[in-house]
């Protein structure tokens, strides 16, 4: 199955590198390109990409107004946002507002490429040289959104509240399975409980909701 792709990115020269990286991969076309938050908006809805790769500051319409305005209008469209290490306001408020994950601008070819590949199966991509620090500012920072209600907890079993908490602190399903001593299947099964109950699309909303509901606290 080929992987419809948007970029959305207000440097042509980038857009254009990013073009050829993932028209060369047999699984990815990039179905088209805008050079602002709105155009990418109006892009997405006529285009139909299964992921949108989305720059955060540009003109007209920034990507964090833009990943929200899209993922209200068609929830099924992913978004992965492209930031550097100075911006990590932006990308938490990005996630807040839909993101399925991000990355670094200067990210090898091969991992844009492969983060596209795991959003658009439904999972969630963040850059891990950089998760921890964000997920600690969480807490720090005011919600764009309001919190989700914290009754939604008492939904969750003893253990799996558990695996929240160490999802939120960025642990992956193998570190989590040696944390817990149980088998990485049963961590699956854990988290596609979490996401279910929760009412989450991924790992990044799990995470957020762990923050945003003060079940876990910075540098905790």
């Amino acid at each position: 199955m080929t992987i419809r792709v948007l970029l959305v990115d207000d440097q042509p020269l980038l857009r254009t590198g990013f073009r050829m990286i993932l028209d060369a991969e047999p699984d990815l076309h990039v179905v088209g390109e805008a050079g602002d938050g709105a155009d990418g908006v109006r892009q997405a809805r006529a285009l139909r990409p299964d992921v949108v790769v989305m720059d955060i500051r540009m003109p007209v319409l920034d990507g964090i107004a833009a990943t929200r305005e899209l993922l209200t209008a068609d929830p099924e469209i992913r978004v992965l946002v492209l930031t550097t290490f100075h911006l990590d306001e932006y990308v938490v408020a990005a996630l807040r507002a839909g993101a399925s994950g991000f990355l670094l601008k200067d990210a090898p070819a091969d991992e844009l490429a492969r983060a596209i590949r795991v959003i658009a199966a439904g999972d969630a991509v963040v850059a891990p040289s950089v998760t921890r620090r964000l997920l600690d500012r969480f807490a720090q920072l005011p919600a764009d959104l309001p919190s989700p209600s914290a009754p939604q907890l008492a939904l969750l079993t003893e253990r799996e509240t558990d695996v929240l908490r160490l999802v939120a602190r960025a642990l992956s399903n193998t570190e989590i399975a040696a944390k817990l001593v149980v088998t990485e299947a049963t961590v699956k099964t854990h988290v596609h409980h979490l996401l279910t109950k929760l009412d989450l699309r991924d790992r990044v909303q799990l995470a957020v909701y762990a923050y945003d509901t003060g079940l876990v606290h910075p540098q905790q």
